[in-house]
């Protein structure tokens, strides 16, 4: 009796790790793979058995890379994982690198995310005297540094690729070949490919000090007098350009605030994956 009964708990262990879809997870700039090694550990400690891939790939400084490129990259890294998982994985992708994965889930019509987590990552621009500002662009402010990156030459850094100058919304929309064709999508396959996902978890808070603003994080972005508007007042929500109203319509967005957290630490702040992130990653 004995040992059927260790037989049966045995199989329940099996049972229960296979229940959990595997885990994707993708750096922010000037990160590595084993920053986000906290973030591993958090899983394997929640959900025991998960499988979970650590995506390597434009450290340091080679995170400047202009974001297409990285997209395509990284994309061909995440595809053959996406490709073994039958019940499809789950994504979580922290700063930039939520950019990225963005960028993936818009362009590719064969992937199978159930879960896309957004990290702390500026989905609705950046905009912000930042201290990665200062240090790698220390001769400019961010009212005045559009004049580098609103430039073909500006456009080959990865961070002027999600540069939103609120005061220059006309160059931006001109100038920028990554996040605004990638909020304003022409291809409405980007639409079709987005709303595959089964879930949208959105994380930020006003104690980042980097995503500038915060709500970014959360869709929202300033106006001309750098007053916050909301994702719901965004006009690529209200036109639906890229299915983000349509997700919102089903119930699926899901908008976690958390104050007290600087920008580095999300990935490995325990309470915000118990509260935020570990009840999506079924």
């Amino acid at each position: 009796m004995r040992g059927l009964v260790c037989i049966c708990v045995s199989l329940l262990v099996i049972c229960g790790a296979a229940a959990y879809r595997p885990v994707i997870i993708f750096h922010g700039i000037f990160g590595t793979s084993a920053h986000m090694d906290d973030l591993v550990a958090l899983i394997k400690g929640a959900h025991n058995g998960t499988e979970v891939h650590n995506i390597d790939g434009y450290d340091d400084l080679q995170s400047l890379t202009p974001m297409w490129e990285q997209v395509t990259n990284i994309k061909a890294e995440m595809l053959p994982i996406m490709q073994q998982a039958k019940d499809g994985v789950n994504l979580i992708c922290f700063s930039q690198g939520g950019l990225v994965c963005r960028g993936i889930l818009e362009t590719t019509p064969e992937h199978n995310v159930h879960t896309f987590v957004s990290l702390s990552s500026p989905q609705a621009g950046q905009f912000g005297d930042t201290v990665y500002l200062e240090h790698f662009f220390p001769n400019f402010t961010k009212d005045h540094i559009y004049e580098l990156f609103y430039t073909t030459f500006g456009q080959k850094y990865s961070i002027a690729n999600y540069w939103r100058d609120p005061h220059q919304e006309q160059l931006y929309a001109k100038s920028n070949v990554f996040l605004y064709p990638l909020n304003h999508p022409s291809d409405s396959s980007h639409k079709t490919n987005f709303e595959r996902i089964e879930q949208l978890v959105l994380i930020g808070g006003p104690d980042d000090g980097v995503i500038t603003p915060w709500q970014s994080s959360h869709f929202g972005f300033y106006d001309d007098n750098e007053q916050n508007i909301t994702m719901e007042d965004q006009e690529f929500y209200k036109t639906d350009s890229f299915g983000l109203q349509t997700l919102a319509s089903k119930g699926v967005i899901k908008v976690h605030s958390i104050p007290g957290v600087p920008h580095t630490t999300w990935h490995g702040n325990k309470d915000v994956f118990n509260c935020c992130i570990a009840q999506y990653l079924q």
